[in-house]
């Protein structure tokens, strides 16, 4: 429920502040008074539209503070304490300023807050209906609103349901048309991707290949030059063979072999020698063992001319697979053929996928027929639910239609079968008004006027609350209603008066009214009242105040007569009181 609200500079209100209580509470004034002042407070508390234009002239802000107190485990305290918010003694503290300059900011429970989510908190705190709702009511979409509601918790659970099957359906819809209008893509990417493994596989690629293929190009390129080196490094060792001359010079084995026999021959008098003969002695080894290796290598050194332009061709094939397949933002040191292999298996699977039996369009079609199932079976259970709720949902409305003066009056719920599924289900909710005895089924739309659309506008409120309050332990939103007794008179505003007090006893109800009739119900009695000083710079400043005793009998008289001072309206008024049993 809404405690209390406090509102300065916004509009005609300078500074006034209005307590709130469970039960009905009426606010009344004079036309300009200022009331609507504070309907756009509250507006501002549950997340609406800020407008520089209501701030006081003068002023350089507006700001608007609410308090409220929503029941331990509401939703509206889950979405407050996810962004941070703190209670006050299990009251959310709401404040609002807008700036005459034209930006506006929020908090709730002392953090700042976007309006959106202000707004999400009202939405689960506060139902608010103005004369634009009886609009609204005309919608078959809100009629639809209405009768789901009245159907309970269950149902809008099934609407749930029904509602992501037909996403579902929806999407799987639009999967299977975008595979149709792409088959000649997919059939160019299958016959690419076949291409491009035909000529990795006709290769054979092997990682670090280019690495091999490149040394042996090298060598084969170069035997000469090898040649060369490697006899001249094994005469460096062993000597040559050529020449006498060669034959007598001495060579590094020999020279190796000559030191190590030194050392050796007096190792025994120092350590050092002996380690310096022993390393010397693996230095013979290591030089006879590279003289064999050098010899062989040698002797094996052919010039290859078929060969090397065999290895040329294959390093030119592997580089085009390279250059085709190969990401060039690799690093440099990264194998370039592992890059063209991982495309390989990333193709093959691919084309795995395009040509699996049982894969593609087939795997869809199942996929569409199974969901179309599951549609079909919750929108049947949704039409159901809604088959059920529209006739308790007539005979409850009705009930309430033969209290607020339209005794002949009933109330048609139509369910009008769809050709195809919509969001909302396989039929339209449309409201049929049978304005009295004898007359046709007309649509609310149609065949209602202002008074009428407000008197079936509270009856289906007050039903559809007297049915939650027994059907759910979840509590009902506080109630605003904005002179929706508007263009209602007579015996019927009575019982406009007396539905309010009836819904009153479920939740928080909240109105602006005009007629004494229904403020003569109410439990707390708030008149907003304006008063203008006169002189060279005129200000006109409003205040809310609550009536009792007198001053609400003699507030009812005004709304009454136009005279507060009337001892007609003054008897009328009390005369109401006394009937309603609240008192003044």
């Amino acid at each position: 429920m809404i405690e209390e609200i406090r509102i300065e500079n916004l509009g005609v209100i300078v500074s006034a502040r209005i307590e709130l209580s469970p039960g009905l509470t009426v606010i009344t004034g004079e036309t300009g008074a200022g009331k609507t002042m504070v309907l756009t407070g509250l507006d501002l508390l549950l997340g609406g539209k800020a407008d520089a234009g209501a701030v006081r002239p003068g002023a350089d802000a507006a700001s608007v503070e609410g308090r409220l107190v929503p029941p331990a485990g509401h939703p509206a305290l889950a979405l407050a304490t996810d962004a941070g918010a703190l209670l006050d003694d299990d009251a959310l503290i709401v404040v609002r300023t807008v700036a005459a300059a034209g930006r506006s900011r929020a908090h709730l429970g002392g953090r700042t807050v976007p309006q959106g989510l202000l707004a999400d908190v009202g939405a689960e705190l506060v139902t608010v209906h103005g004369q634009s709702d009886q609009l609204r009511l005309r919608s078959s979409a809100h009629q639809r609103q209405a009768l789901d509601a009245f159907a309970g918790p269950e149902h809008l659970d099934t609407l749930e349901n029904y509602a992501r099957a037909h996403t579902r359906r929806r999407a799987l819809e639009r999967e299977l048309a975008d595979w149709d209008a792409e088959v000649t893509d997919r059939r160019d990417e299958l016959a690419r991707l076949e291409r491009d493994l035909e000529r990795i596989d006709a290769l054979e690629p092997v990682p670090g290949e280019l690495t091999t293929l490149r040394e042996e190009a090298e060598r084969l390129g170069n035997v000469e030059e090898l040649r060369l080196a490697s006899d001249q490094a094994h005469d460096a060792l062993a000597g040559s063979n050529d020449s006498a001359e060669a034959i007598d010079a001495p060579n590094a084995v020999e020279l190796i072999e000559a030191a190590r026999r030194a050392l050796a021959a007096a190792e025994s008098y120092d350590g050092r020698l002996a380690d310096w003969s022993t390393r010397l002695a693996q230095l013979s080894y290591q030089a006879s063992d590279l003289v064999t290796e050098i010899s062989s290598y040698a002797s094996a050194l052919e010039a290859d001319p078929e060969r090397l332009e065999q290895v040329h061709e294959r390093r030119s094939a592997l580089g085009e697979l390279t250059r085709a397949f190969a990401d060039p933002g690799d690093p440099a040191d990264t194998d370039p053929l592992t890059a063209v292999l991982a495309y390989a298996t990333s193709a093959r699977a691919r084309v795995g996928e395009l040509t699996a039996p049982g894969a593609g369009r087939d795997a869809l079609e199942t996929r569409l027929a199974e969901a179309t199932e599951t549609e079909t079976t919750a929108a049947a259970a949704l039409t159901a639910g809604r088959r059920a709720a529209a006739e308790a949902m007539a005979r409850a409305v009705d009930a309430e239609l033969a209290g607020l003066a339209m005794g002949g009056a009933s109330i048609e719920v139509a369910l009008s079968p769809r050709e195809e599924l919509a969001g909302w289900g396989a039929e339209d909710v449309e409201l049929l008004l049978v304005a009295h005895r004898g007359a046709p089924a007309r649509p609310l739309a149609k065949g209602a006027s202002g008074g009428e659309m407000s008197r079936v506008m509270l009856a289906i409120e007050v039903a559809l609350a007297r049915e939650q309050a027994t059907t759910t332990d979840s509590a009902l939103p506080t109630f605003v209603f904005d002179e929706v007794d508007a263009g209602v008179g007579g015996r019927a505003a009575v019982e406009v008066g007396r539905r309010l007090a009836e819904l009153a006893r479920h939740t928080q109800v909240i109105i602006v009214t005009h007629l004494a009739q229904v403020a003569a119900y109410a439990d707390r009695h708030v008149v907003v009242t304006k008063t203008t000083h006169d002189g060279a710079d005129a200000v006109t400043n409003s205040d809310l105040r609550e009536v009792t005793g007198a001053d609400r009998e003699a507030e009812l008289a005004r709304m009454l007569s136009g005279d507060a001072d009337s001892d007609t309206a003054m008897r009328h008024a009390a005369e109401l009181l006394e009937r309603t049993g609240v008192g003044p």
